[in-house]
């Protein structure tokens, strides 16, 4: 009994002498900011356009960028652009927000990317296929003529609203929910029949890349900017909301830098 009670003691000595023992280290929250792109339209938009995206990355200052890119892929256009200053991968060089934007700034920015696109190439093209084929279905045309409705409906909405790639505008509430009248419609319809190219699955399978890369760095302060075509932007974040390690930041204060 005398041992046990001096092994108490020594204990509790320990502990009180232990600085960490009351104060365990902070952890500190990792920021996220979702960056919804426009691909091509950042070729040709007069204000939303690449030199735009290029200052906006730049005030954001990120730790990790988590691209559009499928995993296999990034490899090949990263050794392209190290060896000539050019991306000849198909899949990334269809994207200006990296061809001209994000590739080159890692010239003289600290940042990483990560590619976390769950897209393949055989799932592209099985989706087209599948589309192609209930668009010519005979029996399946009060599915196609919804589907077609819904996206002119989403598209005139947005064209109402006289902000067409305005940066301010796709970076809103408001924007999500006008996606959402066609591409919720795309889903309800299409999404099991799609398997791994409907809509919801496909963003399942870029969240789940996305949500491997926030858990490796979980809890060490640092900047994620997820960089998708905005359609993409209203599933993240109702995803990322549910984290409670990261602090999901708005685009606004940034876009108000530059």
């Amino acid at each position: 009994m005398q041992n046990l009670f001096l092994i108490a003691v020594c204990l509790l000595c320990l502990s009180s002498c232990n600085p960490n023992a009351e104060n365990p280290p902070q952890k500190t929250k990792n920021e996220v900011l979702i960056l919804g792109t426009i691909h091509g339209g950042h070729l040709t938009d007069t204000l939303y356009n690449t030199a735009y995206l290029e200052k906006l990355i730049r005030d954001i200052d990120p730790d990790y960028i988590l691209a559009e890119i499928p995993p296999n892929r990034m490899k090949a256009a990263m050794d392209g652009f190290i060896r000539d200053d050019s991306i000849s991968e198909p899949r990334v060089r269809r994207f200006p927000e990296y061809v001209d934007v994000v590739f080159p700034l890692t010239k003289d920015m600290d940042f990483e990317i990560i590619p976390t696109a769950g897209w393949t190439r055989i799932m592209a093209d099985e989706r087209s296929a599948k589309l192609r084929a209930i668009s010519k279905d005979t029996s399946r045309i009060e599915d196609w003529n919804a589907y077609t409705i819904a996206n002119r409906k989403s598209d005139s909405i947005y064209k109402a609203t006289g902000k067409v790639n305005d940066p301010y505008f796709i970076h809103t509430d408001a924007y999500d929910d006008i996606q959402d009248i066609s591409l919720q419609t795309y889903n309800r319809l299409f999404n099991e029949e799609l398997a791994l190219g409907g809509w919801e699955n496909i963003n399942i399978a870029h969240y789940w890349n996305i949500e491997k890369a926030l858990e490796k760095y979980r809890y060490q302060g640092k900047r994620f900017l997820i960089i998708y075509g905005a359609g993409h932007k209203g599933w993240f974040k109702r995803q990322l909301k549910k984290r409670e390690d990261i602090e999901l930041l708005m685009m606004k204060p940034f876009l108000d830098n530059i």
